[in-house]
């Protein structure tokens, strides 16, 4: 038996998938060659490729750039009051409306900067949030 088990595992985690494996190298290896990833340790690569996944969101907080806001708006004061309260799968959501990704790659938070502007239209209760992710930018209504 633990030698069917061991050659059936063999089969389905490595036999069954060379084929596909081999080709999907290949075209990572022409796009990525590897003389310029070789350079990362694994985990450096996986944050490059991937990014990070884990935040220090008080750090978001403190990067933001306003416009047409000031730090102690209430409006302002009131977004991170929520936002501090979501959950950590809700803050990632967040990420996501704004940037397009709920990851970050790159440097990180540390380097992270996004905007929080006022779209000034005349009926702000009627008007929702909306993102634009090219520019980071959270047009936040008062």
């Amino acid at each position: 038996r633990k030698e069917y088990v061991d050659l059936y595992v063999n089969y389905v985690f490595n036999k069954s998938v060379q084929k596909p494996f081999e080709d999907f190298m290949q075209g990572f290896l022409r796009g990525c060659p590897a003389r310029n990833w070789k350079m990362f340790f694994p985990e450096e690569l996986q944050v490059l490729l991937q990014g990070y996944t884990a935040f220090d969101w008080h750090l978001l907080e403190k990067n933001v750039i306003y416009r047409k806001y000031k730090k102690l708006d209430k409006t302002i004061r009131d977004f991170w009051t929520v936002f501090h309260k979501l959950s950590e799968e809700e803050k990632k959501m967040f990420l996501a409306f704004l940037s397009g990704s709920d990851r970050i790659t790159g440097h990180g938070l540390e380097c992270f900067r996004f905007y929080i502007a006022d779209p000034q239209v005349e009926n702000p209760d009627e008007s929702s949030p909306y993102a634009s992710t090219c520019y980071l930018i959270l047009f936040l209504p008062r």
